[in-house]
């Protein structure tokens, strides 16, 4: 599926995007393996457990202003100072919060276990500079995602110095917990001189702004919560019933299919403000870009899905060696969640623009409830694999089956539907548009 579909500025946008990941990824790629072959599957582990107690709070941190911030800086330019400097303080807010009341759960959760509570307090410092991500958002909307690409790589470039540092030096686990709060520190910094430098307005608090993206965004908060539950519960829950080498085990394999997942986030970011902008001027070229986007979604995942089923094997053997083969089964599973995974990242434009955010909440929470129970079943019976296929369930359901069965959302998953099957799809001449 070639990026035909995106016009210039859409392609420059995510050419950026998509570069900067790729370097990225060949630093991932060396760095995350040494470190995982040298903390091996349990202290590795580990590290993931302590995320994904921190990725239940990440949606409420964000507090669902991502979604539509992007709208608002189009529908009320002349206050994106007060919009940015709004969101990123209420952000804030929430951000220390969670931070203390994650390492606080951990605490009863873990009673006992120092050297979990502290891995879960350092990764849990992250949330707080996370909230800086919100100028990321005023910089694509500008069509300037190359700021935001080079911001990214260098605060990754920056880890990666920090992780070979303690590599070479022999450090414990609790020293590469840090390291995810490294990535955001140095982001956030980055991003702060980048948005001076290209004369973004001042930024400032402003309780009316504040109020208006609350009023758009609060249903994304619950149904982010409840992404979260199903988003990390498998790690959660394998910890729990199993213990931290399976934990370790179904990391490494969600890992390898998040190494090339930025492809999907800089063409879904590239088309994002595009898709809004179209949707007040013309209701079929609307329809055919979410088409559009679905399909490239769905058609890359396959074929990178399909290399996963083939030589994934050979891929973790080569990578992290035999120590961590049972990665290799949850991975063909894995994959192939990822398509139905970012149809709902996709689906947001499609959300705000018809404002049917509410029901959100619903689908999630379904969704969030069956992973549970499906997990319950799953994992005693195959483990990290088991967790895979929970997972894979649940975002087939949570993408297609819930919203048809929501006369509101029957029309996107239609979309979704017509995309896969490639129908209206490719642009006709006499629908081409400026936009």
């Amino acid at each position: 599926m070639k990026l035909s579909f995106l016009k210039a500025k859409e392609s420059k946008n995510a050419i950026w995007l998509i570069s900067g990941k790729i370097v990225q990824m060949i630093f991932s790629l060396l760095v995350g393996v040494i470190t995982a072959r040298y903390l091996g599957p349990s202290n590795y582990g580990l590290i993931s457990y302590g995320k994904a107690l921190i990725g239940f709070f990440t949606s409420f941190c964000t507090l669902g202003i991502n979604s539509v911030i992007v709208k608002d800086f189009f529908d009320n330019p002349d206050e994106q100072g007060k919009t940015l400097g709004s969101a990123v303080m209420m952000r804030v807010i929430s951000s220390l919060f969670s931070a203390v009341a994650v390492t606080c759960i951990s605490f009863f959760l873990d009673y006992g276990d120092w050297e979990t509570i502290c891995v879960v307090a350092l990764c849990g410092i992250s949330l707080i500079f996370h909230a800086f991500d919100s100028i990321n958002y005023w910089f694509q909307s500008q069509y300037k995602s190359k700021v935001t690409a080079i911001a990214t790589f260098l605060a990754y470039v920056a880890t990666s110095v920090y992780k070979i540092v303690l590599l070479i030096l022999k450090k414990n686990v609790l020293w590469f917990a840090f390291a995810s709060s490294v990535d955001y520190i140095v982001f956030a910094i980055i991003i702060l001189i980048a948005y001076r430098v290209h004369h973004g307005q001042k930024l400032s608090f402003s309780f009316e702004n504040g109020k208006r993206l609350l009023s758009k965004s609060y249903h994304y908060i619950l149904s982010g919560m409840m992404v979260a539950i199903y988003g990390h519960t498998d790690k959660f829950m394998l910890k729990q019933m199993l213990g931290e080498a399976e934990v370790g085990y179904y990391a490494t394999a969600v890992g390898i299919c998040a190494m090339w997942t930025f492809v999907l986030s800089a063409i879904i970011d590239a088309m994002y403000p595009t898709i809004i902008q179209s949707f007040k001027q013309n209701k079929e070229l609307f329809e055919q870009r979410n088409r559009q986007l679905y399909a490239m979604v769905f058609y890359i995942t396959v074929f990178v899905s399909v290399c996963f089923v083939l030589f994934g094997n050979w891929g973790v053997r080569l990578l992290y060696g035999e120590e961590f083969m049972p990665a290799a089964a949850p991975l063909k599973v894995i994959t192939w969640y990822t398509a139905f995974s970012y149809f709902g990242v996709a689906r947001n434009a499609w959300m705000v623009c018809n404002e049917k955010q509410k029901y959100l909440k619903y689908m999630y929470i379904a969704a969030a409830a069956a992973n549970v129970v499906l997990n319950l079943i799953f994992i005693p019976l195959w483990g990290p694999v088991g967790a895979a296929f929970a997972s894979l369930i649940t975002q087939i359901a949570t993408s297609i089956l819930l919203p048809y069965c929501i006369k509101d959302l029957r029309p996107n998953a239609r979309l979704m539907l017509e995309a896969i099957m490639l129908k209206g799809v490719f642009p006709k001449k006499k629908q081409e548009s400026k936009i």
